[in-house]
């Protein structure tokens, strides 16, 4: 499927930030009441686009590639869930590493914050897909408590320049942002996709044979076979990051422990704002080995839509509304992408 020529994709427009330190937008879009209007996941990405989209692209992390492995199940999360995933030793997926941001050209090393999303039996009832990010919480809880945090700190129009005063009132009004900014200002990223931590940041239940629900986040881990970042020069390399996990890949296989964490009887599973600490139980649910890397022409992950609620048996989402508003926005973005990509290889076609 033919893609607009990188002249035309090279139009530059604001990324809405969503934390102190402008980290990316993360996909965050529901219909949700805000003051005696409802915001829909239309305007969401609307806003997000500013009006100059990337035709053919995700709207956010619009830069990745894609990656194929397997996930070998430990067994020991087996016990609280029939998902198959965690039953069974061996589960091929297909997956997509990516940086935050609009722009599919902008260079790897522009955006500190990354993206890993993986898609296991897609098409079945036991499909799962989960898109994890290197930020382990949210600075706040709400969509429309996101919203008006995009536009705290969007830049004026005419100055280009954040309103220093309307971000603090933001802020003052709003302080379970604490743990996000604690985080951003403590983060330093790694010289490598293979050395970073993702995050679920929502959480989920897990459910057992019994109907029995317990609430979990997850992490992908590096592995404890991980070498060190590279010591390559990295700094005039556009996509310095996928050729140095590419490199990687030539050795042998790159590999994350993917570690459970279960919810205390005192938090709150709705609240994506607050951190689970490495005081609460935790259970190595098994190890995501990657394989192989290819560009997404050449790979099968630009057609996923990896929604975080496409989840399978043995597993439920909770009542978090900023995980339903993430499902809102990703289904939108598919959607436009879909549609423009249609529209590009009829014209294509046609000539």
């Amino acid at each position: 499927m033919s893609k607009p020529e990188s002249s035309q994709l090279a139009l530059r427009y604001a990324i809405i930030a969503i934390v102190v330190g402008g980290l990316a937008l993360l996909f965050y879009a529901v219909a949700s009441g805000l003051g005696q209007r409802i915001v829909t996941a239309q305007e969401f990405v609307d806003y997000q686009e500013a009006g100059n989209p990337h035709l053919g692209f995700r709207r956010a992390h619009a830069k990745g590639f894609c990656i194929a492995g397997e996930f070998i199940s430990s067994n020991h999360v087996g016990p609280y869930t029939t998902a198959s995933v965690f039953n069974e030793r061996s589960t091929p997926f297909v997956g997509r590493i990516s940086t935050g941001g609009s722009n599919p050209t902008a260079p790897d090393l522009a955006s500190s914050v990354r993206s890993l999303a993986l898609s296991f039996n897609p098409g079945t009832r036991d499909a799962w897909n989960t898109a994890m990010n290197t930020p382990p919480v949210m600075p706040v809880r709400t969509p429309d408590a996101f919203f008006a945090q995009a536009n705290a700190f969007a830049p004026d129009p005419e100055t280009g320049e954040r309103n220093p005063e309307r971000i603090a009132e933001f802020l003052a009004a709003h302080p379970e942002t604490q743990a996000a900014r604690e985080w951003q200002a403590s983060y330093t990223p790694t010289g490598s996709f293979a050395t970073e931590t993702y995050h679920s940041i929502n959480a989920f239940f897990l459910v057992d044979d019994e109907g029995s629900k317990r609430a979990i986040r997850w992490s992908a881990r590096p592995s404890s076979h991980t070498v060190p970042d590279s010591v390559i020069e990295l700094d005039d390399d556009p996509n310095a990051l996928r050729n140095e996990l590419v490199a990687r890949l030539e050795n042998r296989p790159v590999m994350f422990d993917l570690i459970f964490t279960f919810a205390n009887e005192d938090d709150d599973e709705t609240d994506p704002t607050v951190f689970w600490g490495d005081d609460r139980t935790q259970r190595l649910a098994g190890v995501i080995s990657i394989h192989s890397a290819t560009t997404e022409a050449e790979g099968n992950c630009d057609g996923i839509n990896f929604d975080p609620l496409i989840l399978p048996r043995g597993m439920a989402a909770t009542d978090d509304k900023i995980l339903r508003a993430r499902s809102a926005a990703y289904a939108e973005s598919y959607r436009r992408r879909a549609r423009e990509n249609l529209f590009q290889a009829r014209e294509g076609g046609s000539q």
